[in-house]
């Protein structure tokens, strides 16, 4: 149960909802928000943490998962569910394009990822993958779009014989009529009847040849229209009437052709619809979990520790809409620790106006229900959350001149209906409880209905200023104190939430701060009592010392922490000594080992000599001396090389370690005085590198976390950081680009969105020769980098210097085929047609 009915105003969860829309791709998704509902499932609330968890790895790690048509087809499909209606052909595009994404999303979700040695047919998102179940992709269906429509959307002509056949008869007429309009044309001028620079034009669909008035009787035709200045009237020949007729009756069998196709189409996808928009139930579901990673990464959200009890131990936990508010204008929400468990479920939060009790309980309340609703929650990882079956809030002005409520008893009918609902597995929050009425009666009334609270075991998160309520949470297990803390020496409030004590209003000290006269605040303080006063002192001071041991105890800790540190690197270093010391006494006896055998080898070898001499005296003697010569050399190695080399090499480790010491200890006192230098990563801006395994150098344009922006040649391309490495070889020149093109930067920072937005017409009528040049250079440039094979540049005729330009410049682009007039009934010389190689 979720108390009250603009719960979700109260805690400000609409504004949530409002931003995930925002971040929709398409209607879809929006309704999906809009029916997104408050679970107590356990198992229910996992999974879709865990869907989220996934995309946001997603986003973060993949740079190819299809999110580029996210359409809702949704209406057109239902209405082609009656017989004779149809898809027109953007709907089928539309269709098409859903369909694919639909397809591909699936594909993403389910392939085996071998990257992580992962087992067979596991899944590196396997929350998502069993969200996409048995959804079906219709490839039968896109195929046979794809017969119908091109990769534009407009019917293909070989969508049928027919089509094909009236289109051909249309091209073949229309061509008929331009030859003979044209001969008429040419003579219309060679007799002076028309100017040389006139070129046919279309009026009501029909070719026509403008005339001046005076000259009207001299062509033979139908007049269809005049200029508005009166001065040019439009005659169609009586040559090409009938012609022009024949092209209206094959204008309309082609619209009858078309719709019989879409029609047929749609009566073959018609027992398919209730599959087809199960499908788009799922893309609207991915649409929405897509939402919540966004504004999950947005907000830096995560999963906390669920369990399946109440529970609630947040570790710096952040009021979401607060912190987007704040980093606005630079400023950091000050985050809050918070615990409720089975022996303290009810938090009774005292301290000053304005010192942040409020935004608390609006933040537990708005985190919990989030995270019921299956939303990350902004909050520390170690932090560990439950389930609540019930939430109910009493915050703000309730009363109702309609229903007779003032703000109390508004406030008595909340505690009545909490009262009545709560249990166990129940979360209360409550703002100013008892406010509103006579302090004594009230607080009197308040700490009754916290005893019924208490009895019920219920969680709940209560603000208030009365004694006695803190005095009840002292004296009764489950209910605890806590304080917001105040400076009060630059009296201002911290916004630290710290339980275990009560905290005090500091009314007598903010009443000065705000300069109310001291006779006022000395006559006050004279009707509560001196022991009211010296209370309220105590208690702050017992905050205030409680405030210092703790900071006191979180210095020890740290302390503490770098002395385990330290005592673990030493010991460390110690054993790297020890490992040493024994790799050098290992050889060392090698090489003792090596000279032993090497001396036996040289007695056997003098003993050999002396036999073989014959015991002649001056042999024997210079045997004799030569292996005495040797032991002498022996032992000297022995006390150098056994003795003091070991020394000189344990000599040279000490003195390598204590360099260590020294330069760590240096960094560690440069860190601490000045800021902090970031790390140089192995590849930065402007260094060559090449893809591992390839041989193409390129230049690092840009770096966002594990990706990198790469230019190699002329494409640009993003490639993750471990797939790159440093290149020592210098970057390879570019090939000399001809003086008539020019690649726009603007081109290559959006090449995306040009494949997307691109037409293949340009319009550069009434601009100067030199803008003309420069947007059709742009135009020509964007073709033939997206691949086009053919575009239309309308430069009007006029006096022919556009279109001479033009055509100039044309003749020097290598990418340029071949460029010809428009067909006169499509503009004819006011129009070039660029083929493009």
């Amino acid at each position: 149960m979720i108390y009250p009915q603009n719960f979700e105003q109260k805690i400000g969860f609409d504004s949530i909802r409002h931003l995930l829309k925002g971040k929709c791709l398409s209607t879809l998704g929006e309704e999906r928000v809009d029916e997104m509902a408050f679970s107590k499932n356990y198992e229910e609330i996992n999974e879709w943490l865990e869907q989220v968890m996934e995309f946001i790895r997603i986003i973060q790690e993949e740079d190819d998962f299809p999110d580029q048509y996210f359409f809702d087809v949704r209406p057109s499909l239902k209405r082609i569910r009656i017989e004779g209606m149809y898809l027109d052909e953007q709907e089928l595009f539309d269709l098409r394009r859903s369909l694919e994404t639909i397809r591909d999303i699936i594909g993403f979700l389910t392939h085996t990822s071998e990257e992580e040695d992962m087992e067979e047919g596991a899944s590196p998102y396997p929350a998502l993958k069993r969200l996409a179940g048995d959804i079906m992709v219709f490839p039968q269906l896109i195929t046979r779009i794809n017969h119908i429509l091109d990769k534009f959307g407009k019917i293909k002509d070989n969508a049928s014989g027919e089509l094909l056949r009236i289109r051909r008869e249309l091209a073949s007429t229309t061509g008929n009529i331009s030859r003979s309009l044209n001969a008429i044309l040419r003579s219309a001028q060679a007799d002076g009847y028309v100017d040389k620079d006139v070129t046919p034009t279309m009026r009501d669909g029909r070719l026509v040849i403008p005339v001046a008035p005076g000259l009207k009787r001299k062509i033979k035709g139908i007049v269809h229209d005049e200029s508005s200045t009166g001065k040019t009237v439009f005659i169609e020949p009586a040559e090409v009437v009938e012609a022009n007729n024949r092209i209206r009756e094959l204008e309309g069998e082609e619209r009858r052709e078309i719709i019989r196709i879409l029609t047929e189409f749609s009566t073959t996808v018609r027992p398919q619809v209730p599959a087809i928009l199960q499908s788009y139930e799922f893309l609207a579901e991915i649409d929405f979990i897509r939402a919540k990673a966004q504004f999950a990464i947005q907000t830096n959200s995560i999963k906390p520790s669920l369990e399946e009890k109440q529970i609630l131990d947040w570790r710096m936990a952040v009021h979401p809409l607060l912190q987007l508010s704040l980093a606005k204008h630079g400023k950091k929400v000050v985050p809050l620790d918070i615990e409720l468990n089975q022996s303290q479920r009810i938090l009774i939060i005292s301290g000053p106006n304005a010192g942040g009790k409020s935004v608390c309980l609006k933040t537990v309340g708005l985190l919990q229900y989030m995270l019921q609703n299956g939303m990350p929650v902004p909050m520390h990882e170690r932090s560990h959350a439950g389930l609540f079956s019930d939430i109910f809030i009493d915050i703000g002005d309730e009363q109702s001149i309609e229903d007779d409520l003032s703000t109390y008893s508004s406030h008595l009918t909340n505690m009545k209906i909490m009262m009545k609902g709560c249990n166990e597995g129940s979360l209360i929050l409550i703002d100013e409880f008892g406010g509103g009425t006579e302090p004594q009666i009230g607080g009197a009334i308040a700490e009754s209905v916290l005893k019924r609270f208490n009895e019920k075991h219920t969680f709940g998160v209560i603000t208030t200023h009365y004694q006695n309520l803190k005095h009840f949470a002292e004296d009764h297990e489950g209910v605890v104190n806590g304080a917001m803390l105040y400076d009060r020496h630059l009296m201002q409030a911290l916004f630290q939430l710290q339980i275990g004590n009560p905290g005090s209003s500091f009314a007598v000290e903010i009443a000065r701060k705000i300069g109310l006269p001291e006779e006022v605040i000395a006559d006050a303080s004279e009707i509560v009592g001196s022991e009211y006063i010296n209370a309220d002192k105590y208690l702050q001071d017992i905050v205030r010392d409680k405030r210092y041991w703790e900071t006191k105890r979180q210095n020890i800790r740290k302390r503490e922490k770098q002395m385990e540190e330290t005592i673990a690197k030493y010991e460390a270093e110690i054993q790297e000594l020890e490992k040493s010391r024994k790799e050098i006494l290992r050889k060392a006896k090698e090489d003792a080992e090596r000279l032993l055998q090497e001396s036996n080898a040289r007695i056997e070898n003098t003993i050999r000599t002396i036999k073989e001499a014959q015991a002649e005296k001056e042999r024997t003697r210079t045997a004799r001396q030569e292996l005495s010569d040797f032991k002498e050399q022996i032992e000297d190695l022995e006390k150098t090389n056994l003795e003091e080399k070991l020394a000189r090499k344990m000599d040279k480790l000490r003195e390598k370690q204590e360099r260590k010491k020294e330069k760590k200890n240096k960094e560690q006192s440069t860190s601490s005085s000045q800021p902090a230098i970031p790390k140089v990563q192995p590849i930065e801006v402007g260094a060559p590198v090449k893809i591992k395994g390839q041989t193409s150098i390129g230049e690092v344009l840009e770096i966002n976390g594990k990706n990198a922006i790469v230019m190699f040649g002329m494409l640009k391309t993003n490639v993750k950081l471990e797939r790159l490495e440093r290149s020592n070889a210098p970057q390879p020149a570019q090939k000399p680009i001809a003086k008539s093109t020019f690649v726009s930067s603007e081109t290559q920072d959006h090449v995306y969105e040009k494949k997307l937005n691109f037409k293949q017409d340009i319009d550069v009528r009434g601009m100067r020769g030199d803008e003309a040049l420069q947007a059709v250079t742009y135009f020509i440039d964007d073709a033939i980098l997206l691949g086009v094979s053919r575009v239309r540049i309308l430069h009007g005729t006029g006096t022919g210097i556009l279109r001479t330009l033009i055509r100039e410049y044309l003749s020097g682009v290598p990418g340029v085929a071949h460029y010809q007039d428009e067909h006169v009934q499509f503009g004819g010389t006011g129009i070039t047609v660029v083929d493009l190689a």
